[in-house]
């Protein structure tokens, strides 16, 4: 008889063990979702990002990787901004690709885009293997930033580095020009 008390209780232990589980899952992708909702952006892993990285449109796409943490980044965002808005009718696109943290969009990330009224298209990029997506945007890019790809159908250079105003332009009409 004791065994079967305790074989009853021990089921009954496990049975709400897995109930307590399976709520805190549910609150978990409740609290995920709801977090992600408030984000104005679309929010890529590599695989998502790739596509915009290697269009083959008749446009040039200056991508600037970035954060809101990275002090040379945010210095160099108006001339990005500045070079975008003088070189639209040239065709020229820019989206800029934020590598915060998931923790960062909502409290930092959405008011400076807002407070800074920047133009350029955002992306998240949120994909934790960074050895693998990095080599792949560019082979000599180490992973710092900021950092710059210039590209379109016919050619691609890549900017392990920050710009000036007038160093980004002179890249920018260099590659324009070729």
């Amino acid at each position: 008889m004791k065994q079967l008390t305790l074989f009853c209780v021990l089921l009954i232990f496990l049975t709400q063990s897995c109930k307590f589980e399976d709520k805190k899952t549910a609150i978990q992708e409740e609290s995920k979702q709801t977090e992600e909702s408030n984000i104005d952006f679309p929010i890529y892993d590599f695989d998502g990002l790739e596509p915009l990285l290697n269009k083959e449109d008749d446009k040039t796409y200056i991508v600037n990787f970035w954060a809101t943490w990275c002090k040379p980044c945010i210095e160099e965002l108006p001339d990005f901004e500045r070079t975008f808005a003088e070189q639209k009718d040239n065709k020229v696109e820019m989206l800029l690709v934020s590598l915060d943290m998931p923790s960062m969009w909502e409290k930092r990330l959405v008011p400076f885009v807002k407070e800074n009224g920047l133009k350029g298209e955002v992306v998240i990029l949120d994909d934790p293997k960074m050895n693998e997506w990095i080599p792949k945007i560019a082979a000599n890019w180490e992973g710092g930033i900021p950092a710059t790809l210039i590209y379109n159908k016919d050619k691609r250079i890549f900017y392990p580095h920050g710009f000036t105003y007038e160093e980004l332009n002179t890249e920018l009409d260099k590659f324009l020009s070729e």
